[in-house]
């Protein structure tokens, strides 16, 4: 069964991918490992309590295991795994296709309607320049459309790039003629190129998503601002105020100095690309929690990402009586 699928008392004899591992220090001193285990429609916690430091051997992030066990969904922490017996899952016994998350539209229909988009940018150094970076046999595009948007947060899979700057770029197109004075291709250029650091900050192994070491010693928007620059100084004849433009986009497009961006967005497209940026790692937060929930629960448990418990009243059918908030996990005594 799929993890979506399971209710509160459900065994469980199946194979799991472990998303991540994180050994924690109980109050006694003693030590417990937490994992993340998940399939294609969700994640569920899992505690081990005993020799944490051989399931840590065998079950490393990125791996499949075979869990036995007992889900169950406690009313102040959520849906976990009481944990039976762990195993490192043997060949043949599941479909990696059933364990990995994804994104919700067809990849071929995402790099179509890049395409598209590109088409429409009118200014012909944009244009070369994209064309560039997103050509059939560009290095750049062959890890744009298979890198995830992130470790955790918001498309923390393969393709989650793809789909979360075509998100932010599709909008971006949309409401530039709402609001007087704004550059459309400029705009559209920096929707589709703000991320592109990730291309380096993220290892390109999608079953366990960390940062590289250029990732933390320079992070993802120094990387995608010297990328670009670097493209944007092979074109003859680039005028400097479009790359002056473009770059400012993707270096503050986090949108303040404690977010990460070394500027803040000083420009009407770049202010554009931030909100809309962070509207879609925002809702991409909701997808994640989704799927996280307990079959019949309407809210999720407290979220960094959008600063609380996320609610879905499309689930009210399931749970008439909307039942309690989860809260977050709290260390184990």
């Amino acid at each position: 069964m799929l993890l979506n699928e399971l209710t509160d008392g459900s065994d469980i004899d199946q194979v799991l991918l472990v998303r991540s591992s994180e050994r924690r220090r109980r109050r006694d001193g003693g030590e417990y490992l937490r994992l993340q285990l998940g399939d294609r429609t969700g994640a569920v916690a899992c505690m081990v309590w005993e020799e944490p430091a051989e399931v840590e051997r065998i079950a490393p992030a990125g791996s499949p295991v075979r869990v036995r066990g007992r889900y169950t969904v406690h009313p102040r922490f959520g849906p976990q795994i009481n944990l039976q017996s762990l195993e490192p899952a043997e060949s043949g016994t599941y479909d990696e296709s059933e364990l990995r998350d994804g994104p919700a539209r067809d990849v071929a229909q995402m790099e179509g309607e890049v395409r598209e988009l590109i088409a429409t940018v009118q200014e012909p150094h944009l244009r070369m320049l994209l064309e560039r970076v997103f050509g059939e046999g560009s290095e750049m595009w062959a890890g744009y459309r298979v890198a995830p948007a992130a470790k955790y947060y918001h498309q923390a899979y393969e393709h989650g790039l793809l789909e979360h700057s075509l998100g932010v770029a599709q909008a971006v197109s949309a409401i530039s003629a709402t609001f007087p004075g704004i550059n459309r291709d400029v705009a559209v250029t920096g929707a589709l190129l703000h991320d592109i650091g990730k291309l380096e900050a993220y290892t390109d192994d999608p079953s366990n998503i960390d940062l590289t070491d250029a990732g933390r010693l320079q992070g993802e928007i120094a990387l995608g601002y010297y990328r670009i620059r670097r493209a944007i100084e092979e074109i003859d004849g680039f005028p400097p105020e479009l790359a002056q433009a473009v770059g400012h986009i993707i270096l503050s497009h986090h949108g303040s100095l404690e977010h990460g961006s070394p500027v803040v967005p000083c420009t009407r497209e770049a202010t554009l690309v931030h909100m809309i940026d962070n509207l879609g790692g925002r809702l991409g937060s909701f997808d994640r929690l989704e799927k996280e929930l307990a079959p019949g629960s309407r809210w999720s448990s407290f979220d960094r990402a959008i600063g609380g418990g996320a609610f879905f009243a499309d689930r009210a059918a399931e749970n008439p009586a909307g039942g309690r908030v989860a809260e977050p996990e709290r260390e184990a005594a």
